[in-house]
């Protein structure tokens, strides 16, 4: 197995990103969110991404050095026009703006406007919580979720986040596609020749297959629960922001790479003492986690809250170092030599 050091990782993407013309804000923002991605184990908006994005910003995607307009028409609530940016970029700018407001008013939310591909929205999410915030974190994405009732696919995955701090350090954390699985981890099951579960997604004719390479769209998490989760997102991110919607959003994988996508982000924070004071919610939100953890579970299972599977995998991670897949890792290798940055695995 390919194995990189967690740090050795993070210096790699960075030099990498500032290779292909990034500035300094972007190039953190999204080496941050690639690598904790992996780090967590949420493999399919990790690393395995960085070809694609460096792809992206030379053949003009995405901007590699945006100019960000910030504007408030109400105190607690902004736009950000993100200049075509990389998607965390833009998002991790929002969670700034977000947070200033909530030190001011109690909560604060902004809506982003021009932005690209986000990835896991939990790396936005957990700045402000680690941070002792509560935060929400939405984004929208081309349709690639079958409609309810539908024969193809209006709304995109269009993940949900949301981060709450506790006493211990990593806080709560909920992020996942409304989807029953993201398009990305699809790809990564196409990738390893792997079949998917059943009822994940559906070919051509609307028919559920367990083969990757013949799937158009994914089903949607709980039925027509997620599929209305989608469509609020969609509000949220598409109709709100004055971004592209539905059917109109261009195709990560399909659309031309100089084409602006032209997404949409929605973010809120809030302070976490707006009825407690903070040291009594870290302490009740502990007591719930550790309930949750001790309740009864099934024979070799235990009984987990959302983002604890991540917590663990982190742990392993930073001890045995990120594995990288063999397709990625000659996407990395042709990096390496082409913008002369080393390439440090683990040794076997």
């Amino acid at each position: 197995m390919n194995l990189i050091a967690h740090n050795k990782l993070i210096t790699f993407n960075q030099k990498i990103l500032i290779s292909a013309g990034l500035d300094d804000f972007s190039s953190n923002s999204v080496t941050l969110g690639l690598c904790e991605a992996s780090l967590r184990g949420v493999d399919s908006h990790g690393i395995r991404l960085l070809p694609h994005y460096v792809e992206s910003a030379i053949s003009g995607r995405k901007n590699p050095k945006p100019f960000f307009q910030f504007t408030k028409k109400f105190p607690a609530l902004g736009a950000l026009d993100a200049d075509n940016a990389f998607g965390h970029a833009a998002g991790m700018k929002a969670i700034e703006h977000c947070i200033e407001m909530a030190d001011e008013l109690g909560m604060g939310a902004v809506a982003v406007s021009n932005s690209s591909h986000a990835g896991s929205m939990a790396s936005m999410a957990l700045k402000a919580a680690r941070e002792g915030y509560i935060a929400l974190a939405f984004t929208h994405a081309d349709s690639l979720l079958l409609s309810h009732n539908g024969k193809r696919p209006y709304f995109g995955t269009n993940p949900v986040c949301a981060a709450v701090p506790r006493k211990e350090q990593e806080p709560f954390c909920l992020d996942m596609a409304t989807s029953m699985i993201s398009w990305n981890k699809l790809m990564v099951y196409k990738s390893k020749g792997v079949e998917l579960p059943e009822n994940i997604a559906v070919d051509s004719n609307g028919y559920p297959t367990c083969y990757p390479e013949e799937a158009t769209c994914l089903l949607p998490a709980g039925s027509y629960k997620g599929y209305g989760l989608a469509s609020m997102v969609e509000v949220l991110c598409g109709i709100f922001t004055g971004m592209n919607f539905g059917r109109n959003i261009p195709g990560m994988y399909t659309a031309p790479m100089n084409r602006p996508r032209c997404l949409g982000q929605f973010y809120m924070v809030m302070k976490a003492d707006g009825c407690l004071e903070q040291k009594q919610f870290l302490e009740r939100m502990q007591e719930m986690t550790d309930q949750v953890r001790r309740e009864p579970a099934q024979d070799g299972e235990k009984v987990m809250l959302p983002g604890d599977p991540e917590i663990e995998e982190s742990k392993k991670r930073l001890k045995k170092g990120i594995p990288i897949d063999d397709d990625t890792l000659l996407e990395f290798e042709s990096l390496s030599e082409k913008f002369n940055v080393p390439l440090l695995l683990i040794d076997s």
